[in-house]
C-alpha cells in the first residue's frame, strides 16, 4: 500500500470524526436501544430473546443507513468543493484515490459495526456477538462499495442513495421473492409469469444474498460460529472486486 492511499484513507476517516458522524451514531443509537428495550417488556414470553431481535435489527439498518448516507453526502461534498479535482491534478493514479477513499470508509465501517454491536453485548453471548458484527461490517463494506459505485455513475445524491437502498432492500428480500415467485398458488402459465420468474431469478444470481448476512438468530439462539462466517467472507470477496471494478471505469470515464 503506497503513501497516498493510506494518507487519502486517514483524511477521509478524519472527516467523519470532525463531522460528528460518530457522536450522532452514539445518541441513535441509544435511543434504538432504548425502544428496543420497551417494545420487549411489552412480550409476555422470552422477552430478553426479543430485545436481542428487535434491537439486532433496528442496530443493523441504522449502520446501513449512516454508512451508505455520508458516503455518499461526503464524495458529493468533496465533487462541489473541487477537492476531487485538485486531488487528481497532483502526479496521483485514480486508482489509488478510489482505494484511498475505499480503505477510509472501510475504517469507518469497522467502527460503526462495533459501536452499534457494544449495546447487544448484554443479550447475547460474546462469541455470538462477534460473528454477528464481523458479518455485519462485512455488510457494511458491501454497501460502501455500492454507494461509491453509484455516485460515481449518477453523480446525484437523491437518485445514488435511492440506488444504494434499492440495491440493499432487494439483496435482503430476493429470497424471500424467489420463493414467492416460485409459489403454486401464482403458477398461470402466461407468458408475462415465465419473463417475471425469469428475471426474478437473474436479479437472484447477480446480487449478493444479504439475507445471510448478520442474521437475527445468531443472537437470540446462536449459529455455527466460523461455519456461518464463511460463506458471508466469500460473497463479499467476489462482490467488493467486482464493484470496485465497475467504480474504477466510471472514474476513469470521468473528464475533469
Amino acid at each position: 500500500m503506497n503513501d497516498s492511499i493510506r494518507t487519502i484513507a486517514r483524511y477521509t476517516f478524519k472527516e467523519a470524526v470532525n463531522n460528528h458522524l460518530f457522536l450522532f451514531a452514539i445518541l441513535l443509537v441509544l435511543g434504538l436501544f432504548g425502544l428496543a428495550g420497551f417494545i420487549g417488556e411489552l412480550a409476555i414470553t422470552e422477552s430478553i430473546r426479543i430485545q436481542a431481535a428487535i434491537a439486532g435489527a433496528m442496530l443493523r439498518l441504522t449502520a446501513v443507513f449512516l454508512t451508505s448516507l455520508f458516503v455518499i453526502t461526503s464524495m458529493v461534498r468533496e465533487f462541489n468543493d473541487k477537492g476531487f479535482e485538485l486531488v487528481l491534478s497532483l502526479p496521483l493514479r485514480r486508482s489509488s484515490y478510489y482505494f484511498g477513499k475505499l480503505l477510509g470508509f472501510a475504517l469507518l465501517a469497522a467502527a460503526v459495526a462495533v459501536l452499534v454491536s457494544l449495546p447487544l453485548v448484554i443479550y447475547t453471548q460474546p462469541d455470538q456477538l462477534t460473528i454477528w458484527t464481523l458479518s455485519l461490517f462485512c455488510e457494511l463494506l458491501l454497501m460502501t462499495a455500492a454507494a461509491l459505485l453509484c455516485l460515481f455513475t449518477f453523480g446525484n445524491v437523491t437518485i445514488a442513495f435511492t440506488a444504494v437502498m434499492a440495491f440493499y432492500l432487494l439483496s435482503r428480500t430476493m429470497t424471500a421473492i424467489v420463493l414467492i415467485s416460485q409459489s403454486p398458488i401464482l403458477e398461470t402459465g402466461s407468458a408475462a409469469q415465465a419473463f417475471i420468474g425469469l428475471l426474478i431469478r437473474c436479479l437472484a444470481v447477480l446480487l449478493p444474498d444479504l439475507d445471510g448476512f448478520s442474521r437475527t438468530e445468531w443472537l437470540v439462539y446462536g449459529g455455527s460460529g466460523i461455519a456461518d462466517l464463511l460463506p458471508v467472507l466469500g460473497q463479499t470477496l467476489i462482490y467488493m472486486v467486482l464493484l470496485a471494478a465497475a467504480a474504477l471505469i466510471d472514474l476513469y470515464r470521468k473528464n475533469l
